[in-house]
């Protein structure tokens, strides 16, 4: 673990990560995000699941600075009567949860079709690329939306709030995965003609040796940087479903289902609801995005500029 370490902080990624100020910043917001929303039940003042310690009389109290706040809700109240503050450390954390369980689904099938297609190449490669180009012919938020709204009428309202963390995980998933697809077979295509596969063929290992434990690792770079903007996306993608009634319900928080709980109620003076909301939304989704740019220009030698 140690000889890791060291041999990390002696690549020429973290060299470039220390002189990127972008970078730095982006990745300690970033850091302390996550730590908050993976500790919210700790910190958070109050616990927005808690329905016998939430009074419909405290609902749409301003922030505390405001005319009619009170200190003990720092950020106010939404129309449900809960600490605004606790219900967004809950919400990111959820949200946070969606978008890296759907990006590792994502993750694995593209990893995994992408492979198969590059190596194997033939009727199979043409059969699974023609299968993705059909995918991404539909919009995610479409395919989203279509397979959420059938799982309601299917099954009701009631147990899709039971399932709706799995439920959003799957469908997001299974909307992106060709963006890793394609990028793992553009990378298996060039790596499987270099001397190393020869080699390995040569000495006689098995193809799933070769595939596993020696080209994927060479491709794994790409992979790094879609992963990191993915994640964003995903984020986006369930906050846009939440906001059209089809993502997390609003008996459990996320950061698309409070400013969709609170758009209604903007313009009648209650602005808080949706905009902290939606200001943090903003705020994680840029620094993921920032991480992004900063990984593709780094692992991209001809596209960093340093």
């Amino acid at each position: 673990m140690k000889q890791r370490w060291k041999r990390f902080k002696q690549s020429y990624l973290f060299y470039n990560f220390k002189r990127d100020k972008v970078a730095v910043v982006s990745f300690t917001i970033l850091a302390i995000m996550i730590v908050l929303s993976v500790v919210a039940p700790l910190i958070a003042p109050y616990n927005p699941y808690d329905t016998s310690a939430i009074d419909v009389m405290d609902a749409e109290i301003p922030p505390s600075w405001m005319e009619g706040g009170e200190s003990r809700f720092v950020l106010g109240t939404d129309i449900q009567g809960r600490d605004l503050l606790s219900t967004m450390l809950y919400g990111m954390r959820l949200s946070v949860i969606i978008g890296c369980g759907a990006v590792l689904l994502q993750a694995f099938l593209g990893i995994v079709i992408g492979m198969l297609a590059g190596y194997v190449g033939g009727k199979i490669d043409a059969f699974l690329m023609r299968m993705a180009d059909v995918q991404l012919s539909f919009s995610t938020l479409m395919v989203a939306i279509l397979i959420s709204a059938i799982f309601q009428l299917a099954f009701g309202v009631g147990r899709y709030e039971e399932l709706a963390i799995p439920l959003l995980v799957v469908i997001i998933g299974l909307a992106e995965w060709p963006q890793y697809a394609r990028t793992v077979r553009a990378s298996v295509l060039g790596e499987k003609k270099k001397e190393y596969v020869e080699a390995a063929r040569v000495i006689g290992l098995s193809s799933t040796r070769i595939r596993w434990r020696h080209i994927l690792p060479n491709t794994m770079s790409p992979v790094l940087v879609i992963s990191t903007i993915q994640v964003a996306n995903a984020v986006m993608s369930e906050a846009a479903l939440s906001f059209l009634g089809l993502g997390m319900p609003v008996t459990k928080p996320s950061l698309g289902s409070l400013i969709n709980s609170g758009f209604e109620y903007i313009f009648s003076g209650s602005w808080w609801i949706t905009l902290f909301p939606g200001v943090l939304l903003v705020i994680f989704v840029l620094v993921i995005n920032l991480l992004g740019d900063f990984l593709r220009d780094t692992l991209n030698p001809k596209l960093y500029k340093g």
